[in-house]
């Protein structure tokens, strides 16, 4: 590489690294959080004995499931101002996402809480805890040790997927990328930096991921 480009991956990095810190990794946390909340009650919905309660969650899973995920974003960010609903960028892309993250994480959690032996719930009936009781303090954390690897694996997806959000103008670590690339036109160097700090970035969640796991092992039954 020429010393011009070399120049051009020094001065770039800073500003492709912040628009990480100040976009995109605000933005997956906020929207995986709001997610997963979201995914914990349409687990609990599918799990429910009463058939129109399970039929409303397992309808929503089916409609994220079999749409894309530029689709939804499309839909908040360019579809509801059609019908009077105008949403800013940055909620617009935290809505998207959280309601694609709900609809995959849904049957993560649920099939981690059927995971748990059934022994489990008998025993927490015997010593006189309520159902509610029971899945708060005995089925759900060790339901959380289960979920851990695939839920990891869905925020990883998460951060890669927030460059979408640069199409709704959120300025973020792809956006960031993007304007460098048009302004130098130096399109494959910037963005190969810009692949670069995405990667780094779900290293360190895949460390973060394995230490997580370590600290819920002593929640599961042996």
């Amino acid at each position: 590489m020429s010393e011009e480009q070399w120049e051009l991956l020094a001065s770039s990095l800073w500003p492709i690294v912040s628009g990480a810190i100040v976009g995109t990794i605000p933005l997956a946390l906020a929207s995986f959080a709001i997610g997963l909340t979201l995914a914990l009650v349409l687990a609990l919905m599918r799990l429910s004995r009463r058939a129109w309660v399970s039929g409303i969650a397992r309808a929503y899973i089916s409609l994220v499931r079999g749409t894309p995920l530029l689709v939804q974003l499309f839909v908040v960010f360019y579809g509801l101002p059609s019908i009077g609903i105008v949403v800013d960028p940055w909620p617009a892309a935290i809505t998207a996402f959280s309601i694609n993250v709900g609809g995959y994480a849904a049957e993560v959690i649920r099939a981690a809480i059927l995971s748990v032996p059934k022994g489990q719930w008998e025993a927490a009936y015997m010593i006189g805890m309520s159902r509610r009781l029971a899945l708060r303090r005995i089925i759900l954390p060790q339901a959380a040790r289960v979920s851990v690897p695939p839920l990891s694996n869905t925020f990883i997806s998460l951060v890669k997927d927030t460059s979408l959000a640069s199409l709704t103008l959120v300025t973020e670590l792809f956006r960031r990328a993007q304007e460098i690339a048009a302004f130098s036109q130096e399109f494959m160097l910037v963005y190969m930096e810009a692949a670069l700090v995405y990667w780094v970035i779900c290293l360190a969640l895949s460390a973060g991921q394995t230490r997580i796991e370590t600290r819920l092992d002593r929640y599961v039954a042996h």
